[in-house]
């Protein structure tokens, strides 16, 4: 099976959400992480893998090392509406994005629909919507 290359095109942040609904996911979710975007695990309980990938953004390289901070990172983006169009199960958006405190756009993925678990990955610079993402953070403040 051939791998695809480049970034989804379709990524879209919803259109509306209430805050009641954005406190219910926030409230629900949790944050699982992949080895895959770790070179040190650090406090998330993975281990890296054996034959890691070129091609994996490293939350390492942005500073993000604690999976309480990847966790409050996550629902800050639920919370301030910062979710995809695109949901599982209709409990919880494919995807999530938030912006670290030095200004780190991240993605967050949706592992598991039944209970809620993402991981995330910081957004490489050449990713289109990585501005888009820290355009709409910066109008949210």
């Amino acid at each position: 099976m051939k791998r695809k290359s480049g970034y989804n095109p379709k990524r879209r942040f919803i259109a509306a959400i209430s805050s009641s609904m954005r406190e219910d996911i926030a409230q629900r979710v949790c944050y699982g992480g992949n080895p895959e975007h770790k070179r040190n695990p650090g406090d998330f309980g993975l281990t890296p893998p054996a034959q890691p990938r070129a091609d994996k953004s490293l939350c390492d390289d942005i500073r993000l090392f604690s999976k309480v901070e990847a966790e409050r990172l996550l629902k800050e983006g639920i919370r301030k509406g910062m979710v995809s169009q695109i949901y599982q199960n209709k409990d919880f958006p494919q995807n999530i994005w938030a912006v670290t405190a030095d200004g780190s756009p991240v993605e967050a993925q949706l592992e598991n629909a039944f209970s809620g678990v993402y991981h995330g990955y910081p957004m490489p610079d050449n990713d289109p919507f990585a501005e888009m993402v820290l355009l709409r953070w910066e109008e949210s403040q």
